[in-house]
């Protein structure tokens, strides 16, 4: 029998029409067609849903960066409920402010810059008429007449229509992510905490750090970038208000959100500038404001960026790049703003997924994580950063004896004293005046064990005879003759052995 099944162990199995080498890169080859298929349908049902999907984008890149001022307050005593309302005052503020000068510098310069244009336009009509390629006045007027006919065809008016429900889409977006961002401030450790639902043990670790580095990047980035927008903006701006060039301020803002779009979102704003310039100044000073945004480009990506950046953003030029390419053919500005920072962190939570195999997790780390969730789930946990979780021990040390002390039919409880090698715990069954299950003795002043009080609060008890059984809940006799009083609890905890060697039935 042996013989014959390893004889048949040795021969080689039957090799099938898909066994070869062909066959098995056929077989690979369907499998990642068929991944690249469900990337596409998962993109396309989120195109369909983009008015839910950038909201929320939007939502949790604003958490990531004003998550952690909500948790400073929130360890400073504030409630959850405060501290969100103030992290969102000061956010409508900042940008209410930004809006509102943008909109008051361009109704104070507009007629300066309507002048501007007109000249700007007559110069461009003598340089058509008069420059190295002649244009009559008939192809120029041919020109007019075409911009008259497209503005009042049907089109612009379709274009109307449309633009007006882009409109509705943006207010109705902008308000979901407001509400999405409340919630995420608000009770951003219960949700994350759910999503947690679907791990356990080593899975629980590695996919909490996936999600702390994940927001870790996230918010770096964003704080970050907008660091490096601001010194962009005020620099550039700066230098159009030294040449006089007009809507110096609305331009410095479209530097500050031109610079979240990386690699072209400044120099595009530089441009715009230099081209304002050219029609208000004069080429001159257009090319005083190229050289101005080049300078502060330059400065900016040689020496602060990697400073305020550091290692948050570890991805390659080539990959920036083909993700910006990608978002703006998806979603637009919208997508060009949002490409790099996904990719930033789909990046990141590859590489803390794979960072350590499973077996070289410890089950002390396993049990953390269940903890900090478990905590983070009915939200006394503040979730942002793996730093944070050294200042949320000692809240989770308190909950846990502040739940075992409350828990009914608990038979075992913590007895300190002041030596703490006299600390023990006593439950005799056979004693009619021994405390009752469910009760503890505890320790006098003088730091008296809280055994010895037992023993001596009552006379001398009659011994239970030998081989009686145990106690409630697997509280040992009092016959034991070790002296331990050690027992498996309700709450599943093993109990604390009793120090003091020889027989625990107290003598007359």
């Amino acid at each position: 029998m042996t013989q014959h099944t390893q004889a048949r162990a040795g021969t080689p199995a039957p090799r099938g029409p898909w066994r070869d080498s062909l066959g098995n890169a056929s077989i690979r080859a369907g499998q990642v067609l068929i991944l690249l298929i469900l990337a596409v349908v998962a993109i396309y049902a989120l195109i369909q849903v983009r008015l839910v999907v950038i909201p929320m984008l939007l939502a949790l890149i604003l958490a990531a960066a004003i998550g952690p001022f909500v948790n400073w307050l929130r360890r400073k005593g504030w409630g959850a409920s405060l501290a969100t309302a103030v992290s969102f005052l000061l956010l409508l503020l900042l940008f209410g402010g930004l809006i509102t000068g943008i909109v008051f510098a361009v109704m104070g310069q507009a007629g300066e810059l309507v002048s501007s244009a007109t000249e700007g336009f007559d110069q461009l009509y003598a340089f058509a008429q008069n420059g190295p390629i002649p244009i009559d006045d008939a192809q120029i007027q041919q020109a007019r007449d075409w911009v008259v006919d497209f503005a009042t065809s049907s089109t612009v008016g379709a274009g109307a229509i449309s633009g007006l429900s882009a409109a509705g889409n943006f207010f109705a977006g902008a308000l979901l992510m407001v509400v999405i961002l409340f919630f995420f401030l608000k009770d951003g450790e219960k949700i994350w905490a759910f999503m947690l639902r679907a791990f356990r043990g080593r899975r629980l670790v590695k996919a909490r750090r996936v999600g702390y580095s994940s927001m870790a990047v996230l918010g770096g980035y964003v704080r970050g970038t907008a660091i490096v927008a601001l010194v962009d903006s005020v620099f550039i701006g700066l230098a159009l208000l030294l040449l006089g060039v007009p809507l110096a301020l609305p331009l410095a803002a479209i530097v500050f959100i031109g610079a979240f779009i990386p690699l072209v979102g400044a120099t595009l704003a530089g441009v715009l500038a230099a081209l304002i310039a050219l029609v208000a100044n004069g080429p001159f000073v257009a090319l005083m404001v190229i050289i101005a945004v080049i300078v502060v480009n330059q400065l900016e990506g040689n020496f602060l960026q990697p400073v305020v950046m550091g290692r948050t953003l570890q991805v390659h030029a080539l990959v920036i790049l083909v993700a910006l390419t990608a978002g703006t053919i998806l979603a637009g500005i919208i997508g060009a703003i949002l490409s790099v920072p996904v990719a930033a962190v789909g990046w990141a939570a590859i590489k803390a997924w794979n960072q350590e195999k499973d077996e070289n997790i410890t089950d002390e780390e396993v049990e953390e994580a269940e903890k900090l969730t478990a905590l983070d789930e009915t939200g006394h946990g503040l979730s942002s950063t793996p730093k944070e979780e050294h200042a949320r021990k000692k809240e989770e040390a308190g909950i846990a004896v502040h739940e075992a002390d409350e828990r009914p039919g608990t038979h075992e409880r913590k007895v300190e004293g002041q030596g703490g090698d006299d600390d023990s715990e006593s439950s005799m069954a056979g004693d009619p005046h021994a405390p009752t299950s469910g009760s503890s003795a505890t320790a006098g002043s003088d730091g008296t064990s809280a055994a010895t009080a037992a023993h001596t609060s009552a006379g001398a008890p009659s011994a239970a005879p030998a081989g009686a059984p145990d106690g409630p809940s697997g509280v040992p006799d009092a016959s034991t003759p070790t002296g331990e009083t050690a027992g498996e609890g309700t709450d599943g905890r093993r109990g604390r052995r009793g120090r003091r060697g020889g027989s625990s039935t107290p003598t007359g």
